[in-house]
């Protein structure tokens, strides 16, 4: 008997696509430990067995097999992308909860993988940090000494041990977060980037760092993993409203481009903004889902109280996606 329709079927599986997005993140993460030190790679490693042990214990629960869900590689791709948000000193508790938050919470609660309407990582992300701001803020400072640098087993004890009254020698404000603390107290843009927090074109090593990520989000359109329209709907407003105001005040507005090579901005618009089961379906709610990302970026950078205002932006479009779904979705042929 000959089978029903559809006969044509793809290759690509969920596991396929999941492991090529964590090829395309080693760049960003490699980059990211050079510059930031050994606790972005344990924080990675913390975060994926951490997800990993929940979800299986979550999926027991449920009565499912769970090493279908364990080998898709989705899991991991949930926590690597929390793990680059968090500071590399982040307690390991807070990874922890954070990563529950993002599995049981903001991905079983709903039905699990597929049916998550909000992006889980963005998700634990908020939650840690609204929870444990204090805990948040240390960044390495780029332009310490290398005698004043940790040892990785320093980094280790910071994390699981706790902090040292001396990590504020380190430490410090990451580019976004001095940009806006400057501004409000009336120093202009080009004063601010004659500091040493800032590089050519964004942030000094954040910029290299994007670099890597637009390198991996590239290979992923290229592959096919995921489309172009979101990447460069995100990129695309935020560098049109950036640029705008830039024009209008360049004293009280950065540039474009230190919008776009600062912070998670690259990371945001290829590997965030994208997952399949929290963004729009359509491509002109892609569009339009992107667009929104963007501008909620620069409205929250700009005015808002956080320095950075990706994972905010990202749980905004979220729950506008099914009013995107349904005004853009096409029409069905003979439908009036």
């Amino acid at each position: 008997m000959q089978a029903s329709s559809p006969h044509t079927h793809t290759a690509t599986t969920v596991a396929i696509m999941m492991h090529k997005v964590l090829y395309a993140l080693i760049p960003g993460i490699l980059l990211s430990s050079y510059y930031f030190g050994i606790g972005i790679v344990v924080n990675c490693i913390l975060a994926s067995v951490s997800a990993l042990l929940i979800e299986t214990i979550i999926i027991t629960l449920r009565q499912k097999a769970a090493g279908p869900a364990i080998k898709d590689g989705s899991t991991i791709v949930t926590a690597i992308l929390f793990a680059l948000t968090i500071s590399p000193y982040t307690p390991w508790w807070i990874t922890f909860t954070g990563i529950a938050f993002a599995v049981i919470i903001a991905k079983h609660l709903f039905g699990g993988l597929g049916n998550n309407p909000f992006n889980p990582a963005m998700a634990g992300y908020v939650f840690v940090l609204l929870s444990f701001p204090t805990q948040m803020v240390y960044w390495t400072d780029l332009n310490v000494s290398v005698e004043q640098t940790l040892t990785i087993g320093e980094n280790i004890r910071i994390i699981f041990a706790g902090l040292p009254p001396d990590l504020d020698a380190i430490t410090g404000a990451t580019p976004l977060t001095n940009m806006k603390v400057e501004l409000s107290l009336m120093n202009t843009v080009s004063e601010i980037e004659t500091g040493p927090l800032y590089g050519l074109i964004g942030g000094q090593g954040w910029e290299w760092i994007a670099l890597a990520y637009l390198a991996g989000g590239l290979f992923l359109i290229i592959n096919k993993v995921i489309r172009w329209h979101i990447p460069v709907a995100v990129l695309g407003s935020l560098f049109s409203i950036s640029l705008l105001f830039n024009f209008i005040d360049s004293d009280a507005y950065p540039s474009a481009l230190y919008h776009l090579f600062t912070g998670g901005t690259i990371l945001c618009a290829f590997f965030i903004a994208t997952d399949p089961a929290s963004s729009a379906t359509t491509p002109k709610g892609k569009i339009l889902y992107g667009i929104g990302v963007g501008c909620f970026i620069y409205i929250i950078r700009t005015w808002g109280s956080y320095p950075d205002g990706i994972a905010f932006s990202i749980l905004i479009m979220n729950g506008l996606v099914p009013v995107l779904d349904y005004y853009t979705r096409p029409r069905a042929l003979g439908e009036t």
